[in-house]
Formats: C-alpha cells, structure tokens, sequence
C-alpha cells in the first residue's frame, strides 16, 4: 500500500484551481482498528444475473464472519446519489464515476464495499479500477447468459424493453460487454445463491484480513 498522506489518482484532472488536497489521519490507522483491510469488489452482469442476491449473500457472510462491509447497489444508488441521471452513455459514464468515488471512499474508512451494478462497458469498468487507486479491486463477472436473464426476468423489464417501453436497455438496444479477464467469475445458473457466493466469500475474507495470505484470485 502506498503511504497514508498521498493524494489518491482521479479519472479527471478538471478540478478548481483554488481547491486544496488536505493531509487527514492515516487511513491505516482507521484499518489497525477495524482490524481488517479494504477490499472493493466491483460486480458486473446483464439485469437478472443475480448481481444484487449474490451481494447480499456475500455481505451477510462477511458481517457474520465479523467483517465491516457495505453493498452500493446501482437500483439503490439511482434512488439517491444518482437520482438524477438517466441511461444514455453520458450519464451511465457518470453513474460508474460516482459509485466509484463512493465506494473509495468507502474504502478509504476501512469497509469492504461490494458494488453491484450492469457496468455494461469494458472502459468504465477500467475507469472505476483507476479511481480505487491502490485500493485492492476485484471486477467480478457474474456470468448468467441472457436467455437465463430473460427467462428469471423478476422486475418484468425484459418484456418491456422487447416491446420497446424501455430504450437503452442492456442487452437488447444496448450493448453489453462482458469482461476479457475478470479476477473472478461468478456462474448462476443450476447453482444454489450460496454456492454462486462462496468464492467471493473466500476471497474477500482473505484479502480484508489484517494479516492477508498469499492466495488471491487470478485474472
């Protein structure tokens, strides 16, 4: 980890010439207290993947296991944070950045943040793991094929956007891109929540550990 007083990296370097970056408390302080590490794990997936179940499977195991964690779930984050953005690319760019800065800052205080949203494209995937900075950071592929998606459809948005009441859907008028090498791929379909859940489980629990062993998942 880089030293607790640096200025950590952002995606855009327009920032007002008279705002200063100011030296706070070391941020290892606040992990040496929690005893644990931040790990951010950045979900991505077609609308019905199962992101926002598998997340909360994995963010009740960590809280039992002791953990201080937190979900930003992109349905949530539009309801707040992001109320005022739409779906066209301009505003999904600016969705992904705001999560992303929230979830560093999440970070930043020691919790390890699980983040679920489409995140429908390779560069803004990339962008979020630029704004983590140093921060560990797992994109993680839940990989349900969109015949499934369709199939579960829970919110009745695939019919809709068939019909063509939705534009700028996911998948049918929009395109989605999955990962070329995500660090962790998560499979859904045939499998029990758990199941689909245990090895973010293991893998969090291993990062966020004060003391972290060796194993990580490879990209």
């Amino acid at each position: 980890m880089a030293g607790p007083n640096r200025k950590p990296k952002i995606a855009s370097e327009t920032v007002a010439s008279n705002v200063t970056w100011q030296t706070l408390q070391p941020r290892e302080r606040r992990w040496q207290r929690m005893g644990q590490r931040p790990v951010i794990a950045w979900f991505t997936g077609l609308s019905g993947a199962g992101k926002s179940t598998i997340a909360d499977a994995v963010d009740r195991a960590l809280t039992e296991a002791g953990r201080h964690t937190m979900v930003l779930d992109g349905d949530n984050l539009r309801h707040g944070l992001n109320r005022d953005l739409g779906f066209t690319a301009a505003d999904r760019d600016e969705n992904i950045r705001r999560a992303a800065e929230t979830a560093r800052l999440m970070a930043e205080a020691g919790l390890v943040v699980i983040v679920s949203l489409i995140s429908p494209y390779r560069a803004e995937r990339q962008a979020a793991r630029g704004i983590a900075g140093d921060v560990p950071f797992l994109e993680v592929f839940i990989d349900t094929p969109l015949a499934v998606c369709e199939a579960r459809d829970p919110k009745g948005l695939y019919d809709r956007a068939r019909a063509g009441a939705i534009p700028n859907f996911t998948g049918i008028s929009a395109p989605y891109e999955p990962p070329e090498a995500p660090d962790l791929i998560l499979a859904t379909r045939g499998l029990a929540v758990g199941d689909s859940a245990r090895p973010l489980i293991e893998a969090l629990l291993n990062l966020s550990a004060a003391e972290p062993t060796a194993r990580t998942p490879s990209r």
